[in-house]
């Protein structure tokens, strides 16, 4: 592999990792955060990783998507993998009752992913080659009642994700799905481990392991495909009472 790996949310503890992995193999890693985020301690945790970059980048800014992937190119590509890792978890609490916080967590769960997506999908059309890195959740498999804002954003970005790979078979880019279950971090830092948590580091040797075989979608761990089958198939009336 060659080119330019972009991580969109810089700070993430899972893009990071996944950045550090792919290094190697890539000329140069650029880093994006929103506006005013001091990415000195993510570029340290890169460490001789090579050419590292940042930018400034604005998820929930539609509009500015198309231009702001545009510049990317033209300053650093081509790019060979970019990587979706920005995202909130929000507060459920706070979205039962704040319809505003609500479709905040949506729009930069969902609306904002489906915009890069888009627009990420074209250049790479373009390039003729690439790879998306898409992280979806178990929380969207089948959404809980204890989290049901943000699990209802996974749920739609897996189904968007899941189609756009369909719609990019043959034409030279490659559309990795990961499905973490709960990623012990600083995300989830004060809630309680689910059962099968997992690492940022382990989530990014799923991911990295799977990119270079050019999977579709990666479970972490994987023993939640089985899993979350069988939970499908729960009733409703026990489905509702299970915790995050």
């Amino acid at each position: 592999m060659s080119g330019t790996v972009l991580v969109l949310g810089g700070r993430s503890e899972i893009g990071l990792a996944v950045a550090q992995r792919l290094a190697g193999d890539h000329d140069k890693i650029v880093l994006a955060a929103r506006p005013g985020t001091d990415l000195t301690a993510a570029v340290a945790t890169l460490g001789n990783a090579g050419t590292v970059e940042t930018i400034d980048f604005d998820a929930d800014d539609l509009a500015g998507h198309g231009p702001f992937l545009e510049q990317v190119a033209a300053e650093h590509g081509p790019l060979d993998v970019v990587v979706l890792a920005f995202g909130i978890l929000g507060d459920q609490a706070r979205a039962e009752a704040d319809a505003a916080h609500a479709a905040a967590i949506v729009h930069t769960d969902y609306v904002a992913q489906v915009g890069v997506l888009t627009h990420a999908a074209n250049l790479l059309r373009a390039q003729g080659r690439g790879s998306l890195v898409v992280f979806s959740s178990v929380a969207g498999i089948r959404v809980r009642r204890a989290n049901y804002v943000y699990g209802s954003a996974k749920a739609g970005l897996d189904g968007f994700a899941s189609g756009l790979a369909d719609a990019l078979h043959g034409s030279g880019v490659h559309l990795l799905l990961v499905r973490p279950g709960f990623v012990i971090g600083r995300m989830t830092e004060g809630m309680s481990p689910a059962p099968f948590s997992s690492t940022p580091d382990q989530v990014a040797d799923a991911t990295v392991a799977a990119l270079r075989k050019r999977r579709g979608v990666v479970w972490v761990p994987g023993v939640l495909r089985p899993v979350f089958f069988a939970m499908r198939l729960l009733p409703r009336a026990v489905w509702r009472k299970m915790p995050r």
